[in-house]
C-alpha cells in the first residue's frame, strides 16, 4: 500500500506539472479539477503535506518562485547574515552532529567499510538512505529517476564497500530528518572541497536559499564557483545537506541531482511551513 506521505508528494508533483501547464494563475477549484480531485480533497492533502492551507502554495511552486526567493531570502553565509535567523527561520528542531571521512580512506572508494541501506517514506516521495555505523552517508530520492537508478548513484559512489539492507539501522536518523527533530548523524564522505562546499550549505537558514558564489566567498574561495557548483551537485545528503536550497545568480532555479521537480517541492515544504501563521 502507498503511504500517506508518497501520496502526498505524488498529488503535489501533479500540481506542479499543471501549474506548468497553465496559461495563467489558477484557482484552487481549477488546480484540483485539474489534477482529478475535489477542492476539499486537494485542501486537505496540501495542508497534510505543507502544514498549511494552500491559498499561498502556487506562489512557493512556480519557477517564478526562486526570483521572489532571491530577492527577499537570500544570505550570504556570513556570520552576521545569520544572526536572527536560526531560531524563527530554521523549519528543523535537529541536533546534527557529523564527522568527514579522512582523504586517505576516501581515496579507497569504500573498501573495508561496511555501509546500511534502506527505503523510507519522505514528504518528497520514496527515499533510499545508506549509513555507517557512525551516521548517514548517502540520502535520495526515487520518484523521478526510479528506485534502481537512485540506489545505484549511491553505490558507485563507494564501490568498493560492502552494502547491506538494514533500514533499521538508519531509522532513527532519517524519522529525525523527515520529523524536523531529534538527533541526525552524518558521516560524510568527499574530498576536502566537497567537505567545505557541504558544511557551508549546512549553513543556510530553512526558508532561505544562497547562490554558487556565496557559497565560493563564504570558503575563502571566490574564484571556485564552477568547482562549488560542481561539490553541491556530489551532494549524497540530499534533504539534511540542504543543496536544494543552492540558486543560480540570475534567478534562475538552477539543476537538481534527484530531478528539478523534487527540488521545487523541497523549496516549497520549506517555504510554506516558514510562513509565520496567520
Amino acid at each position: 500500500m502507498q503511504s500517506d506521505q508518497s501520496y502526498h508528494y505524488g498529488v503535489i508533483r501533479r500540481a506542479i506539472e499543471a501549474i506548468d501547464a497553465a496559461d495563467h494563475v489558477l484557482s484552487l477549484d481549477e488546480l484540483a479539477k485539474r489534477i482529478d480531485l475535489s477542492p476539499a480533497h486537494f485542501q486537505r492533502v496540501f495542508s497534510a503535506w505543507a502544514g498549511l492551507s494552500p491559498q499561498k502554495y502556487q506562489q512557493h511552486l512556480t519557477l517564478e518562485h526562486a526570483k521572489t526567493l532571491l530577492r527577499d531570502k537570500c544570505t550570504t553565509l556570513e556570520t552576521a547574515d545569520l544572526v536572527g535567523l536560526s531560531g524563527s527561520g530554521r523549519l528543523h528542531d535537529l541536533f546534527i552532529r557529523w564527522e568527514a571521512m579522512s582523504p586517505g580512506t576516501f581515496a579507497a572508494k569504500g573498501a573495508g567499510l561496511t555501509i546500511y541501506e534502506g527505503w523510507f517514506s519522505s514528504p518528497f516521495g520514496e527515499a533510499i538512505a545508506m549509513g555507517t555505523d557512525r551516521g548517514l552517508c548517502g540520502l535520495g530520492f526515487a520518484s523521478e529517476m526510479g528506485r534502481e537508478a537512485a540506489r545505484e548513484d549511491l553505490v558507485r559512489r563507494w564501490p568498493l564497500a560492502q552494502f547491506e539492507q538494514q533500514p533499521d539501522h538508519l531509522a532513527p536518523w532519517v524519522n529525525a530528518a523527515f520529523a524536523g527533530k531529534g538527533d541526525v548523524a552524518l558521516h560524510m564522505m568527499g574530498a576536502p572541497l566537497q567537505i567545505k562546499v557541504w558544511e557551508a550549505l549546512m549553513r543556510i537558514p530553512t526558508g532561505y536559499v544562497t547562490t554558487y558564489s556565496n557559497i565560493a566567498k563564504s570558503i575563502e574561495n571566490p574564484k571556485a564557483v564552477r568547482a562549488v557548483g560542481t561539490a553541491v551537485g556530489r551532494n549524497p545528503i540530499s534533504f539534511i545537506i540542504p543543496c536544494h536550497r543552492v540558486l543560480r545568480k540570475s534567478g534562475k532555479l538552477g539543476g537538481y541531482h534527484w530531478g528539478t521537480p523534487v527540488k521545487r517541492a523541497l523549496l516549497a515544504y520549506e517555504g510554506a511551513r516558514s510562513e509565520p501563521a496567520p
